[in-house]
């Protein structure tokens, strides 16, 4: 009996501490393997994400493209002929550190502005595009974005192309004050132009919409589709809070809410967006010929 008594005690393994485990050499993943998800905290491989479109396989949000990825999965084969390349923005108003901005902008995006404009096919139809890109400067419109999105308008008025333009935007750009605001005219002016000769303009809002291109060219559309879960308005949530001082609703601002007061036509998946695009193009062709929608 004495024996059990005083028998050895038996080794347990330790468990370290939380400490412990802080101190332990983390394991780094390399950059560009894994992606997590921005809504759902879904965390899968990058290469199965550009599979899918940047769709999230599990909450289905649909994050944001740059204006390079838009356009190869949205024309023929990713074929595109670029308008005015060479366009950039200078520092017009001698802004303290905007062209240094422009150069870091450059530099982190590879892009020279917040928009590509050009054309190529979709399902077969010749169109001119725009894509807006939130890489550069959020997607803000300054001169040289309100130029070449007019000179893009004008082209496709010129060929009888439908226009497509796939808005992104953080607003007017403020360190070019009034030439930028004055894109809002300029290109509204040649959309009505544009409109007046019976050309096609589809729309399509991606996230963010927000400011000075909302108040233009992105809600005139004849068509004005959106993707899932894109936000977008004039104002941004919080500055419309404080002025109204109200609660707004959690889907306010959404591509959704907008579709249910009639603000936009359609909203379409990002996989369904470009034969989206040809069967619109498709219904307004006739002999050849594209005209807006009535």
């Amino acid at each position: 009996m004495f024996k059990d008594l005083f028998q050895k005690k038996k080794k347990y393994a330790t468990v370290p501490s939380v400490r412990d485990n802080h101190n332990r050499p983390k394991r780094e993943i390399p950059e560009g393997i894994m992606n997590k998800c921005p809504k759902c905290g879904n965390i899968q491989y990058f290469k199965e994400l550009e599979k899918n479109l940047k769709v999230c396989s599990e909450c289905d949000h649909h994050m944001r493209l740059n204006a390079f990825e838009r356009i190869s999965m949205t024309l023929d084969d990713g074929r595109f002929f670029e308008y005015d390349s060479e366009m950039v923005s200078t520092d017009p108003l001698e802004f303290p550190g905007y062209a240094e901005k422009l150069k870091q902008q450059h530099e982190k995006s590879g892009l020279n502005e917040a928009v590509i404009t050009g054309e190529g096919t979709i399902g077969g139809f010749p169109v001119v595009i725009a894509v807006m890109s939130a890489d550069f400067f959020t997607g803000s419109m300054g001169s040289v974005v309100g130029e070449k999105v007019t000179r893009a308008i004008e082209m496709a008025m010129q060929k009888n192309y439908p226009l497509i333009i796939f808005s992104t935007s953080g607003g007017a750009r403020m360190q070019e004050s009034i030439l930028s605001l004055m894109q809002m005219a300029k290109t509204s002016a040649a959309l009505g132009k544009f409109h007046e000769s019976g050309g096609l303009y589809v729309s399509v809002i991606t996230d963010p919409t927000f400011g000075g291109i909302t108040a233009s060219f992105t809600m005139l559309g004849d068509i004005i589709l959106a993707e899932p879960g894109a936000v977008v308005g004039f104002a941004g949530r919080r500055v419309i809070e404080q002025t109204i001082r109200q609660k707004l609703p959690d889907e306010f601002q959404t591509a959704e809410f907008n579709l249910k007061h009639g603000q936009i036509d359609l909203v379409v998946h990002r996989k369904d967006m470009k034969q989206t695009l040809a069967k619109l193009i498709d219904l307004h062709t006739v002999k050849g010929e594209v005209t807006h929608a009535e």
